[in-house]
């Protein structure tokens, strides 16, 4: 789930729900935040951003581009349009790192394919015009190219077949592929988009289950049918391993896993999709990234966001048999956690969540997946 970003670990991000609540008026444990204590949960938000944006437009720009594309495509979620002064000054921004073989990134970052695969995403939300259409197709083709396939040496038959990655460590891995998924689908390619299969089948050798799509030496050791960070180089999981050597499953790459098998068109009667559902009820926790604690929290919040609003389902049953409302659940762990200022900050700081200005970014970036309606 994690790689070191300039010594700065950058993540990839999935979302459920923390109840470290910060004691704010707006949002004690026992309410229920509706429409209106959403709708000033995000303003706040807004307006902590206005504060900290660089007059270039810029977001935290030390970290790379990837930062500013969270923030502007939350700002854009939410309703903002392109041509708001707040979010037209990140999109020029993000323009400016435009490079000749589309991709958009700084011209000496290692992780290309991530930073690329976030500017699409946000992009494909400021396109209402077709003002990005041209820069959205070329650095689609960008990351295609990255994509680990047979231009690479790889086999169907090898770990690494299928996958995205950051560049600095060699290898593909779950959250980059679930990143590179949703950018192509954000770019408009279906199910049957080769590149899109490529991705599939990697996934699912990230998944703790045995079937015709994986018959790795990992599903065997720990078959819950949750996901861990990669199959490839020997295999790794952020959250460890299990006595009997099998990659513990852990909640940010599940929802990960599970919302790229959907996005590539994996239908919920899969035994892929059925399993990771059961996995996610069973691990259901509004406290923490199951398995990895806070680690990672608010890319696990919106994550968990954005898989479960892809199952289309408006309730989720829990270990305990309760049917949850997620997002009544999701919003008022955030709303809860809000800092006076309006921003989002994790007290751990691993894979940059000591940054308010991302963690701000993938808060808003859940409540728009979550917003009750007005």
């Amino acid at each position: 789930m994690s790689v070191t970003y300039r010594r700065l670990p950058w993540m990839a991000f999935v979302l459920v729900i923390g109840l470290g609540w910060s004691q704010r008026a707006s949002a004690a444990p026992h309410e229920s935040p509706g429409a209106d204590a959403c709708q000033r949960s995000i303003e706040q938000g807004i307006a902590f951003l206005k504060t900290i944006q660089t007059p270039d437009g810029a977001y935290s720009p030390a970290a790379g581009t990837g930062v500013t594309a969270v923030v502007v495509s939350a700002l854009l979620r939410i309703g903002r349009s392109p041509d708001d002064p707040l979010v037209a000054k990140s999109l020029k921004y993000l323009e400016g790192f435009v490079q000749p073989d589309g991709g958009v990134h700084g011209p000496e970052s290692l992780y290309a394919n991530y930073e690329t695969c976030l500017a699409i995403a946000c992009f494909s939300l400021a396109n209402r015009d077709g003002r990005y259409a041209q820069v959205i197709r070329a650095a689609e083709k960008s990351i295609k190219k990255q994509q680990w396939d047979e231009d690479e040496g790889q086999q169907k038959s090898d770990y690494s077949y299928g996958g995205a990655g950051y560049g600095k460590h060699k290898r593909p891995d779950l959250s980059n592929t679930s990143f590179f998924i949703e950018a192509l689908k954000a770019a408009g390619a279906g199910p049957d988009d080769p590149a899109m299969q490529k991705a599939l089948l990697f996934v699912s050798r990230c998944q703790n289950l045995e079937s015709e799509h994986n018959t790795s030496e990992f599903a065997a050791k720990n078959p819950d049918g949750g996901f861990y960070y990669t199959a490839a180089a020997g295999g790794s999981s952020m959250a460890g391993t299990t006595s009997e050597g099998g990659l513990r499953s852990y909640g940010s790459m599940t929802y990960a896993g599970l919302k790229s098998m959907l996005y590539a068109g994996v239908g919920p009667d899969d035994p892929r999709v059925k399993a990771a559902v059961r996995w996610i009820q069973k691990h259901y926790d509004l406290q923490s990234n199951p398995g990895m604690g806070d680690a990672g929290l608010y890319y696990y919040y919106h994550i968990f966001a954005k898989a479960l609003d892809a199952m289309g389902q408006d309730e989720i049953q829990d270990a305990s048999g309760a049917r949850r409302d997620w997002r009544l659940d999701l919003r008022q762990a955030l709303i809860g956690r809000q800092q006076p200022n309006g921003s989002w900050l994790n007290t751990n700081s691993r894979w940059l969540e000591g940054d308010p200005a991302l963690v701000t970014g993938y808060a808003l970036l859940t409540l728009s997946y979550c917003r009750p309606a007005k």
